[in-house]
C-alpha cells in the first residue's frame, strides 16, 4: 500500500479503480507549406470548430454547475477571438510559411509565458487558459478529440492537472473522484469540483505512472490523501467510514422543515449564498430560510456590456417571487480585485485587492450605482428584498449612499414607478468597519460579516496567493475577536449581525458563532443541513461558558 498526501478541494470518500490521465503532448513539428492563405483558412476553420466546442461546453456546464461557474468557457471563447492572439498565429503562418500547428503552438507558448510573468494573480491565472485554448485548436487541427477519454466504469482520475474544460466533460456517474499533482484551491477547476460535489485532491505527490493505473484506490477528502492498492484493514475501515457518511447524508434529509433553534431556545437565521437565479433550485432543495447573499456582480461578469435596469429588475424580481416572502439579501456590485469586467475600463492597479472596487466604484461612478438601485427598489415591491453594500470603511460612505438612495426614490416617485422599502445593511469586511462598527450600527438595519476579505485584510495576506496558504488562517484569534466586536456593537444598536463569508459553513466554528451571539449564517446551499444539525444540538449558554463569553 502506498499513501500520497495532497490538499483537499472537496471532502468525502471515494473507493474505486485508478485511471491515470496523461495528456497528449501533441508533438508539433515545423512544416514548410506552399500556400499560406490556404493554411490560414485551415486555421480559421479549426478555430471555429473550437469555438463551437466551447459553446457546447458552456451549455453543459450551465445545466450542471450554474452560470457563474460556466463563465470560464465564455472567457475561453473571448480569448479565441482576441485579435492579438489570432494576428500572431496568422502572421507566423504568412511570414514564415509554416503549418498552422506550429503557429498555434508558438503563439500559445509565447502568450502563456507573457501571462505567467505578470505580477497580477488574476492575469497569471490566464496563462493556463491560453494553454487550454491552444491545445483545443491543436486537437482540432490534428483530428483528435479534446478532453477526457471515456470510461466504462466509475474511476478515480489521477492527472498532472485538469483544465476546466476537461473537468466539466467528466461524466459524474463514471467519476468517483479526481486527484491532481498541480492546481490551486481557488482555480476554476477546484470551484467546479466543489459545485459538482466530486471528492478531489490537488497538489498531490503521486507519480503518474502505469504502475498505479488500474489499481484500487481510496481518496480520503477529509484528510487530504489517497491510498493506492490499500491493505485489507485500510479498505475495511474506509468502507465503513464511507457507509457512515452516506447514512449521515440520509439522516440530514430528515432535518428538512425543522426550525433552526438551539437546545436553550436561541433561534438562528440560516440562509444560502447564490450567484444567480439558476441557483434557486438548490436553495429550495436544501431548505434554506432565505438568501443571505446574492452576488449581483455575476450579472455584470457574465456580460460584455452593462446590464440594463430592466434586465436587472427582471432577475431580482424573479428571485424575490420565487422565494415567496422569504428574505433575499442582494449585495450591490462587488466588481474589482479578482473580479474584473473589461467594459468597466478600470485603470490597471498594482494592488487591486486594495484598489477601486465594490462601493468605491459605485460612489465614484454613481450612474452605474443608480441603475442597479433603481432595479433593486423596483423589485422590492415584489418580495422581501434587502440591500447590502460591500467594502464599507466609514460612516461618511453610508451617508453618501443614503443621499444617492434618496435621489433614486425621488426619481421613481416622480416617474410614478412603484417600489418597496427594502432594509439596508452593510458588509463588515475591513478592519476599519470593525473598529467603526458601533457608529455604523446606528446608520443601517443589519450587518453581514464577509469573513473572506476580513481575514485577508486583517492578516495582510492575499487570499488568492497559494504560496501563502500556510500563513492564511481564517481561525486566527484576531479575526474571531473582530467578529465578536461586530456582533456586540450590532446588538447594542438593536440590529442583527450575520456571517456570509466562507466561515459561515465552517462547522468547526458553528458553536463558537452561536456563543458569540451571531444571528444569521449564510453559506452554500449544500451546507445548510449539516449546520442545522449542529444548531439543533447546541446549548448556547454552555458554549458561552466554555468560550468565556458569558
Amino acid at each position: 500500500m502506498e499513501v500520497y498526501q495532497g490538499k483537499s478541494v472537496f471532502g468525502g470518500i471515494a473507493i474505486g479503480r485508478i485511471s491515470v490521465h496523461k495528456k497528449d503532448e501533441q508533438q508539433v513539428k515545423r512544416v514548410k507549406i506552399e500556400n499560406p492563405d490556404l493554411e490560414i483558412a485551415r486555421y480559421r476553420q479549426a478555430r471555429q470548430t473550437a469555438m463551437e466546442q466551447l459553446q457546447n461546453l458552456y451549455q453543459k456546464a450551465l445545466k450542471e454547475v450554474g452560470e457563474a461557474n460556466a463563465a470560464i468557457f465564455e472567457i475561453h471563447q473571448m480569448m479565441l477571438e482576441d485579435d492579438d492572439y489570432n494576428e500572431s498565429i496568422e502572421n507566423i503562418i504568412h511570414m514564415q510559411q509554416v503549418n498552422a500547428e506550429y503557429a498555434v503552438a508558438s503563439t500559445g507558448d509565447n502568450f502563456a509565458q507573457m501571462f505567467a510573468s505578470m505580477e497580477d494573480d488574476y492575469m497569471r491565472a490566464r496563462s493556463a487558459d491560453v494553454k487550454d485554448i491552444s491545445e483545443r485548436v491543436l486537437s482540432v487541427l490534428g483530428g483528435r478529440t479534446a478532453g477526457m477519454a471515456a470510461s466504462e466504469e466509475p474511476v478515480i482520475i489521477v492527472a498532472d492537472d485538469l483544465a476546466p474544460s476537461e473537468t466539466v466533460q467528466l461524466n459524474k456517474d463514471l467519476v468517483l473522484s479526481f486527484v491532481t499533482v498541480h492546481g490551486s484551491v481557488n482555480s476554476h477547476t477546484a470551484i467546479l469540483a466543489r459545485t459538482m460535489s466530486i471528492p478531489a485532491l490537488i497538489g498531490t505527490d503521486i507519480p503518474l505512472t502505469d504502475a498505479i493505473d488500474g489499481k484500487l484506490g481510496i481518496v480520503d477528502g477529509r484528510n487530504g490523501c489517497i491510498y493506492v492498492d490499500p491493505d485489507e484493514d485500510t479498505l475495511s475501515k474506509m468502507q465503513q467510514l464511507k457507509q457512515e457518511e452516506q447514512e449521515k447524508k440520509e439522516l440530514l434529509q430528515t432535518l428538512k422543515g425543522r426550525e433552526n433553534i438551539t437546545i436553550d431556545g436561541k433561534k438562528i437565521m440560516l440562509y444560502a449564498n447564490i450567484g444567480n437565479s439558476k441557483d434557486l433550485a438548490a436553495v429550495l432543495q436544501n431548505d434554506a430560510g432565505g438568501i443571505g447573499l446574492f452576488r449581483s456582480e455575476f450579472l455584470y461578469l457574465e456580460r460584455e456590456t452593462f446590464p440594463t435596469e430592466e434586465e436587472q429588475f427582471q432577475i431580482y424580481r424573479t428571485v424575490a417571487e420565487t422565494m415567496a416572502g422569504k428574505p433575499v439579501i442582494i449585495r450591490t456590485l462587488d466588481i474589482g480585485a479578482d473580479k474584473k469586467c473589461d467594459y468597466f475600463e478600470m485603470e490597471p492597479e498594482e494592488n487591486p485587492a486594495m484598489g477601486c472596487r465594490a462601493i468605491r466604484i459605485c460612489l465614484t461612478r454613481p450612474e452605474i450605482f443608480k441603475t442597479q438601485l433603481r432595479a433593486l427598489f423596483r423589485a422590492s415591491a415584489f418580495g422581501n428584498i434587502s440591500i447590502m453594500y460591500p467594502m464599507i470603511i466609514s460612516v461618511e460612505e453610508v451617508h453618501r449612499i443614503k443621499e444617492i438612495v434618496a435621489e433614486v426614490k425621488q426619481e421613481l416617485t416622480e416617474q410614478g414607478v412603484a417600489f418597496g422599502e427594502p432594509k439596508q445593511g452593510i458588509m463588515i469586511e475591513t478592519p476599519a468597519a470593525v473598529m467603526m462598527s458601533a457608529e455604523l450600527a446606528k446608520e443601517v438595519d443589519f450587518f453581514s460579516i464577509g469573513t473572506n476579505d476580513l481575514t485577508q485584510y486583517t492578516l495582510a495576506i492575499d487570499r488568492q496567493n497559494p504560496k501563502l496558504d500556510a500563513f492564511y488562517d481564517p481561525h486566527h484569534p484576531a479575526v474571531l475577536r473582530m467578529m465578536q466586536m461586530v456582533v456586540e456593537n450590532a446588538h447594542k444598536a438593536g440590529i442583527w449581525a450575520g456571517i456570509c463569508g466562507e466561515l459561515g459553513a465552517d462547522t468547526s466554528l458553528t458553536r463558537r458563532f452561536l456563543a458569540m451571539g451571531v444571528d444569521e449564517l449564510s453559506m452554500s446551499p449544500g451546507s445548510i443541513l449539516p449546520v442545522r444539525k449542529i444548531i439543533l444540538e447546541t446549548d448556547v449558554t454552555k458554549e458561552r461558558e466554555n468560550n468565556n463569553l458569558c
